[in-house]
């Protein structure tokens, strides 16, 4: 893999590569990037590898190859303490409860001596807190250099030491919100890089397409209602009625949520027509247009006072983009992509696109897409004069019946085959298509332990547009023929009946009895996750030697910090019950963890208009959706979730999945392929006796 990533760099080009658990990927890309003399940008999926390439693995390597090195971390808005806002949030009477009032306290004596602004420094820090929001900025509300306390922002200077540094640590998240919008100072940043390296590659595809499109939220607009009162009262009080203006723009927002209907349980709404599956017409349309006319109001208030502060200048430009997005999903939804609404207590309306192909070929890669268009299209208007023209035609158009669209569009777009040796592969050029390298032989590297489960690993290239990259596949070194063994149990009921879940929470619960806990159980929907959870409390309730946890209950962190723990310092072993995040990124070596249990096959949600709207693009193109898309992904999920079991050569255990599917559906053998290559457990005797050889290896301290 490292002579690989070497010859790219030297070359320029597209490398994706599929690295199993245990070859020391990061190593394997790092030595030659920072060989190479060349300026390099790592970017990951979560802040938690990008806090251990900032502060462990590059300063080992940096110093045991002798560089001399700078490097720097750049974190998205949300990480930075913004001191401005810190001051706003410390005349605000509104905070919710005395918890906020102490976690404000908190940050306010450490804002006095930090020296980076990032809120990771604050130890114990509930990400979840309500006071984040109030003391960091959004690329809405930010003030940039008309800020008071702009010549001491953090995220100014964090950009500063990126544009210095010879490597930057970034996550996808910023990455693709800057490619969207060019707002973070990476388009400043990357045309001067010349090798970019994504590691947890598998999510790109799934996070650009949040940033590729479009969207609007209630809680944007509720957000907006917040600081708008709050500057309108602390810097211009008695100039205008910001109680009426705030009000008028938060009930237009709760009307709209009520106009979606349904309970706030959660969930996503189809949207394949004018309006969402389920919402009357007449109340949908009267919602955005009232969402579109309240911010139209605070706009003209925000004009009388635009020159007392710059506050009012940005507060003005928010309220112009929330009712462009008004407009924009009032009109058509655009060619190409697919629109939805999240439900739950809020509402957020999507228009995605359905994959990041196009922006990865026209935006990185410097080729066209399927689809370029251009932004500055004919109609595009930025000004805000143009903006109220726009809106108040088209708010004559509902009026009056019309439905010809937006005269304006919206200017934010934004918001292995487990072989020993390496085998490499080029994959299908498009005969359509010449690629032409950018001068400076940009190279890009790709890598994640699951990228697919066939030689070219479609199930990554296609939907990022890397169909003409070099691919290469690094099998695990890890024995699992000996290491772990695998378990289908014979006899269990359908997936859709009833009594699946019961049935998997007894498995569970028996190998847990078994083992002192060590089981994670990873479920493929959040009715499972309760069910079987609820199951297992309830077995082992009064039990002193199992403890059982359960998503939601705790944060994530907090949980797998339990978890790890084990049975260390006299406590009880555990049981983790989780779906989602879980599947991935949870690593616990050692005898912490013994036992995974799948509940079912994890192929896409029926249903999901992202998922149907993938799949019909496949049929129309003669393709099987199942099998190029619903399979591709089940298989890559079942190899994520079976890759939490075994993290190092000394590890050992058993993955359960109790899915008969695997054994009596054709497909079935794909997806145990790409499985690692366990031993079978083909009888329940073989399952015990595999059990009794772990109790016999495991020792009770060893998990901490």
């Amino acid at each position: 893999m490292a002579l690989a990533v070497a010859q790219t760099i030297e070359t320029g080009g597209a490398l994706v590569v599929e690295a199993g658990t245990g070859v020391g990927k990061t190593f394997a890309y790092l030595v030659p990037a920072l060989l190479s003399g060349e300026r390099v940008l790592l970017s990951t999926a979560t802040k938690t590898l990008q806090d251990q390439l900032f502060g462990r693995d590059l300063p080992r390597l940096v110093d045991a190859l002798g560089l001399a090195l700078r490097i720097a971390l750049l974190k998205g808005r949300a990480s930075y303490l913004c001191s401005h806002r810190l001051a706003l949030a410390r005349e605000d009477a509104h905070l919710p409860d005395r918890r906020a009032v102490q976690t404000l306290a908190r940050i306010e004596t450490w804002a006095q001596s930090t020296r980076t602004g990032d809120l990771a420094e604050i130890s114990g820090l509930d990400e979840r807190s309500p006071v984040i929001p109030l003391v960091t900025s959004t690329r809405e509300n930010c003030l940039g250099s008309q800020c008071p306390g702009f010549k001491g922002c953090h995220v100014h200077a964090a950009r500063r030491e990126a544009l210095a540094a010879d490597v930057v640590v970034v996550n996808h998240h910023l990455f693709f919100a800057d490619l969207a919008v060019r707002e973070s100072g990476m388009a400043e940043l990357l045309p001067t890089v010349r090798v970019a390296i994504f590691d947890e590659a598998h999510q790109l595809n799934e996070t650009g397409v949040q940033f590729l499109g479009v969207q609007l939220a209630t809680s944007q607009l509720l957000d907006f209602c917040r600081d708008l009162l709050g500057a309108g009262l602390q810097l211009a009080r008695g100039l205008v009625d910001w109680q009426q203006v705030a009000s008028q723009v938060e009930r237009a927002a709760r009307d709209l949520r009520l106009a979606a209907g349904r309970g706030a349980g959660g969930g996503r709404l189809a949207w394949n027509t004018a309006t969402p599956e389920g919402t009357d017409t007449q109340a949908w349309d009267d919602g955005l247009r009232d969402v579109a006319e309240a911010c139209l109001a605070a706009m003209d208030a925000l004009d009388t006072v635009s020159e007392i502060a710059p506050d009012f200048q940005r507060l003005h430009e928010r309220a112009a983009a929330l009712a462009q997005r008004a407009g924009r999903f009032a009109g058509p939804c655009e060619t190409g992509s697919v629109r939805w609404i999240d439900l739950g207590q809020q509402l957020r309306m999507v228009e995605s696109p359905l994959d990041i192909a196009d922006a990865v070929r026209s935006k990185m890669l410097g080729r066209a897409g399927r689809s370029d268009v251009s932004d500055s299209a004919p109609g595009r208007r930025t000004a805000s004069g143009n903006l109220d023209a726009g809106l108040d035609d088209w708010l004559s158009a509902q009026e009056s019946g019309a439905d010809d669209g937006l005269p304006w569009s919206d200017d934010d777009q934004s918001t292995p085959a487990h072989s020993k040796s390496p085998e490499v592969v080029q994959a299908d050029r498009p005969d359509h298509e010449s690629y032409e390298p950018e001068p400076s032989r940009r190279a890009w590297i790709f890598t994640s332990a699951t990228l697919g489960d066939d030689p070219r690993l479609r199930w990554f290239t296609e939907p990022c547009g890397l169909e003409d990259a070099q691919v290469l596949r690094v099998g695990s070194p890890f024995n699992y023929g000996r290491q772990a063994g695998l378990y289908l149990p014979p006899g269990l009921p359908r997936p859709s009946d009833p009594t699946h879940s019961n049935r998997v929470a007894d498995i569970a619960a028996q190998g847990a009895q078994r083992l002192g806990g060590r089981t994670l159980v990873l479920t493929t929907t959040l009715r499972a996750l309760r069910a079987i959870g609820e199951a297992l409390q309830v077995h082992f309730e009064g039990n002193p030697s199992v403890e059982v946890l359960v998503q939601g209950q705790w944060p994530k962190r907090r949980l797998m910090e339990r978890f790890r723990e084990g049975q260390a310092h006299g406590q009880p072993g555990c049981v983790l019950v989780a779906s989602a995040s879980f599947w991935e990124g949870v690593d616990v070596p050692g005898d912490a963890l013994q036992l995974v249990v799948i509940d079912k096959l994890p192929f896409p949600p029926p249903g999901d208009p992202l998922v149907d709207a993938r799949s019909r693009r496949l049929e129309q193109q003669g393709r099987s959706a199942f099998g190029d898309y619903s399979l591709p992904e089940a298989a890559v999920a079942l190899k994520q979730g079976a890759g939490r079991l075994i993290r190092s050569e000394q590890d050992r255990g058993v993955l359960v999945v109790c899915d008969n599917r695997l054994l009596t559906m054709g497909y079935g053998r794909r997806l145990l392929a790409a499985l690692p290559p366990m031993r079978r457990l083909a009888t329940p005797a073989d399952y015990a006796a595999a059990l009794t050889d772990l109790m016999a290896q495991g020792t009770p301290d060893s998990g901490a």
